[in-house]
């Protein structure tokens, strides 16, 4: 059905003043709507992707057990140091792990980035610090169902969008009553918080308009704006009661120091922050080396690692040492060395596709070359390939309405609200890498059946 459905709308692509017009729509709409990410289209694709209602229904059951394992891997890594070795947690990030957050959650919102194709469905790495995108795609929900192709589409299949925004909401406001003990005396503040001049100013500007829009005051700042004075956190007089933390704990780390307000303010337990610095835990990639190590089995039910075994790849902290691999003892240097056909080297707290070294595109002496930059570094993972997803989709290549059919990487990325899916996007690219910092681009997530 997924395939007929996907040759139908391309089909109606066919009707020139059709795709004229949707084109049309899509530019008009994406500038208005604020989806412009660094000057340029976030969606320039005149086709959502479609996932089915059954498959849609396994990546919930999937993504909620998967999950569940990752907060086992918090509760355990609080106390325990050698988890947290694992995982690569520097001294620093030690402590501001110790503060406790207030509510229980190791990630309240949360991205698994994922390949799902006929018969498998594989994560690669999670984003549990603080995940962009949610905004944008509810955005560019409602422009594609309003598309003059996808009301032709809709005479044939039944399809619905999906919606975080108000999921997101919720979470920040779940966090706070929790640690507020369970009741609410006033209505908060919240502070959208992140460095200055990033192109995600976009989609800030999106929270703050659906947050004002439902009755909660919002602001947009950035942490040289914040001022502590013990007891209350303000930005430029007012007081913030939560902080929606947009800031990455790499971002931070260098300018805490100079202003340290936010910290203060955290630590004082005067503001709800969402997520909070234990989120580091889960965001570390990592975070996939424990699940799927077997010196950490002990962790996890049978359920939990039937999942894992299912769909994480096998990931291994990358340094000089034996370890198993389907079974057997390698050593994982020189093991690494010779599976370059099926293995990738990636730092383990790093976005944007930086530093990943892809070894079945790499020659010998490249992939000897990156062995030794990754076993310098001392802080990077090697990871087994998953298969990845590819389809057809219509691509706008300029401003003036042309657009061809591109073979593109198709990266479906689940939006976990306290360890729930509560939407999705998806990220396209031509390369490897489906990643819209490094030049990809994104499409809404439809679930489409027969009428």
């Amino acid at each position: 059905m997924l395939k007929e459905a996907v040759a139908f709308y391309h089909s109606l692509l066919a009707d020139a003043e059709l795709a004229a017009a949707s084109q049309k729509m899509l530019d008009e709409q994406l500038e208005s709507s604020k989806l412009i990410f660094g000057g340029r289209r976030l969606a320039p694709y005149l086709r959502p992707h479609f996932v089915t209602e059954d498959d849609w229904a396994m990546v919930n059951t999937t993504c909620r057990t998967i999950f569940g394992s990752l907060q086992k891997v918090k509760d355990a890594a609080i106390t325990d140091d050698g988890i947290l070795d694992e995982l690569g947690v520097t001294p620093v990030e030690r402590e501001l792990i110790k503060i406790d957050p207030g509510y229980s959650h190791v990630s309240p919102t949360s991205r698994l980035d994922s390949f799902l194709i006929d018969d498998s469905y594989s994560f690669v790495e999670l984003n549990g610090e603080s995940p962009a995108g949610i905004a944008f795609s509810d955005s560019a929900s409602e422009i594609f169902s309003r598309l003059p192709v996808m009301e032709k589409f809709a005479e044939r299949y039944n399809f619905r969008k999906l919606e975080g925004s108000s999921k997101l909401l919720d979470v920040l406001i779940s966090c706070y009553t929790e640690f507020c003990g369970g009741t609410i005396e006033r209505s908060p503040v919240i502070a959208i918080v992140d460095l200055k001049g990033l192109p995600t100013i976009k989609e800030f500007e999106l929270f703050h308009d659906f947050f004002e829009a439902n009755g909660y005051e919002s602001i947009i700042c950035s942490p040289d704006e914040l001022h502590f004075d013990g007891t209350r956190l303000t930005c430029n007089g007012v007081g913030i009661d939560i902080v929606y933390k947009r800031l990455l704990v790499n971002e931070y780390l260098p300018i805490m120091e100079e202003q340290p307000d936010l910290l203060d303010a955290y630590r004082a337990g005067a503001i709800c922050m969402v997520n909070s610095f234990r989120g580091k835990l889960v965001h570390k990639k990592a975070v996939f080396a424990v699940l799927t190590n077997e010196r950490f089995r002990y962790l996890f039910n049978e359920r939990e690692l039937e999942a894992i075994a299912r769909h994480i790849p096998w990931t291994r902290v990358f340094r000089d040492e034996h370890t198993e691999n389907q079974g057997e003892t390698i050593d994982l240097v020189e093991w690494t060395r010779a599976n370059s056909h099926k293995l990738v080297l990636k730092p383990n707290d790093d976005y944007g596709g930086n530093g990943i070294f892809i070894g079945w595109n790499s020659t010998a002496a490249e992939w000897d070359a990156a062995i030794e930059a990754a076993l310098a570094d001392g802080d990077y993972l090697v990871q087994e390939r998953v298969r990845t997803a590819k389809e057809l989709f219509p691509m706008l290549t300029d401003r003036e309405g042309h657009w061809e059919m591109v073979e593109q990487l198709v990266d479906l990325d689940p939006l976990l609200f306290l360890g729930e899916v509560g939407s999705a996007f998806t990220r396209l690219s031509t390369t490897e890498l489906a990643n819209v910092s490094s030049g990809g681009g994104m499409v809404p997530t439809f679930i489409i059946s027969n009428k």
